[in-house]
Parts: C-alpha cells; structure tokens; sequence
C-alpha cells in the first residue's frame, strides 16, 4: 500500500508546511448492510498513484499535502473518534485544512470536534443518499445513520444537505421541525435542476463539506455499503460543490463511505478523484495557512 496521497507524484510533505493535511481513519463499527468501510482509505491511498495532478483548474497537489499516518480505530468508537479529533487538532495547529478519508461516516464526529473547538460556528454541506438523522440506531448513538444528529444535537451546527433519498419518518420529522437542518433531496434536484444559489444567505461563512460517496448514484460509485439509486451524477456534484463553496471558505472536508469491492476500481478511482477534487477546493477556498 501507499502511504501518502499522490505517491509517487508528489513527496509527503513536512507537517508544519502543508497547506492540506489527508488523515486515513478506517473505522468500521457500526455497518448496518454491506460492509468493508476499513479498507475504505488505504484503496484511496493506492489508487491516488494513477491521478494526474492537473485537475482542470490547477495542480492542488504542488500546493502541499501531508497524508498524516492512519488513525488507529482498532479500539472502542469513541476512543477512535478521539484519535481522529487529535489528529485534525494537529493539522489546525500547523495552518492546515484537514481533509479525512473514511471509514464510516461517523468519522466525521471527530473532525467536527476539533473544529468546533477551533472555530466555533460554522455550516456543514452534507452529500449522502441518506440524511444521518436517528438520534441512535441499533441502540447506537455513534452509528454511522446518526452522525448528523449528533452534529446538529451535541455541536448545535448548522447542516445542509444534498442529494437524501433514503430516510425514515423520524429523520423527516425531524428535519422539518429543526432550524439547523435544510436541504435539496435528490428528487427536488432531478425535477428542479441546481438552483443558481444554492445556500442559504444565513449559512455561515465557514463550511466543511462531507461527502458519503453513497451520495452519487451507483453508475459512478457502487462500491458503498448502502447504495441507493437515483443518485447525484460525477458532473452535477462537481457543480454542487462549486456552487456551495462560492463566496466561502472551507475549513475542513472528508470523502467516507467506500467499501472497495475485488474488481471494482473505477469505484475507488471515482472516490479518490473526488477526494481530489475537494482538496484542490481546500486549496483554492480555505483558509490558505492561517495559523488559529
């Protein structure tokens, strides 16, 4: 396996000079259908070799990534979500974006964490088939179905959402009777197209984007645990990330949710593309180096 994004391209940057720092957090515990969310990162890692590092718009990579070492989620979940914060902490400290790669969606808690503690309010652009919204699941609050409700309830951020076309009563529910929580579901974007703005003006000015590659439809990613059809298609969800992040700046993302199948690697291919396409965002619309 490789050990740093864009091996072979790029060397692993120094810590303290890295514009972005990548943290591999291969957590599994929580899987409710198909599983394989711990090889998640490593696949990412090994196909990030075949990237160009020309993205369309510019060469994120030369900017300077550091591909932290891979957390340890080998323990408990909570103990797991503590290493990740530590880790995105450590990437803050040094000026840097914290880009994680999954693992399971919860992974996301740890980031929010940190950057809670660093930054205070700030809004969270969700993609995802699903809306994440049980306060607990299978008696499990840090399930990976409950890591927006654990943003929303424990960290009082405001979340956005984009393509759910996978959620229960209680989630719908509970969207509508929250502030915290809007959205664009996948139906209203197939009928109504991307709206020319696409966030509220009230979101905040800082955003982290997660990205539960489960979000795009399985004709460009099948390899999740919970595929669902009616997907975000590859050149819409770029479009949607434009469009988010027009205007703002991201303090932090991740990519989560791949579980890599024996043969499947335009899936893995497809979300380490993706991965760089939110760095290269990192690059170009976050915070560029300011020191907390």
């Amino acid at each position: 396996m490789n050990n740093h994004f864009l091996a072979g391209e790029i060397p692993n940057c120094a810590p303290e000079t890295a514009v972005v720092h990548v943290i591999p957090a291969p957590l599994e515990s929580s899987v409710s259908y198909g599983g394989g969310t711990a090889a998640g990162p490593a696949a990412i890692l090994e196909a990030s070799t075949q990237l160009e590092l020309w993205n369309g718009r510019s060469c994120p990579g030369e900017a300077g990534l550091y591909t932290a070492p891979a957390v340890n989620c080998s323990d408990n979940t909570e103990t797991a979500l503590a290493e990740i914060e530590s880790a995105v902490s450590y990437a803050l400290e040094c000026g840097a974006a914290p880009f994680v790669i999954g693992g399971e969606h919860t992974v996301t808690l740890g980031a929010l964490r940190a950057l809670k503690k660093a930054y205070g309010t700030f809004g969270i652009v969700q993609f995802d088939a699903h809306a994440d919204l049980r306060p607990s699941y299978e008696g499990n609050p840090l399930s990976h179905a409950c890591v927006m409700r654990r943003a929303v309830d424990d960290l009082e951020l405001p979340v956005f959402q984009l393509g759910v076309r996978a959620l229960c009563v209680e989630e719908a529910e509970f969207r509508m009777g929250s502030n915290l929580v809007k959205h664009i579901d996948a139906r209203e974007l197939y009928l109504s197209g991307i709206p020319e703005k696409l966030l509220p003006d009230d979101f905040p000015e800082k955003i982290y984007i997660s990205f539960d590659v489960d979000g795009l439809d399985p004709s460009v990613i099948r390899a999740t645990g919970t595929p669902v059809p009616g997907g975000i298609l590859w050149h819409d969800a770029l479009t949607l990330m434009e469009k988010a992040i027009m205007g703002r700046h991201i303090i932090g993302a991740d990519v989560v949710e791949l579980a890599p199948q024996a043969g499947d690697h335009a899936s893995d291919f497809a979300a380490t593309q993706l991965a760089y396409e939110l760095i290269g965002h990192c690059v170009e619309h976050g915070r560029k180096g300011e020191k907390l």
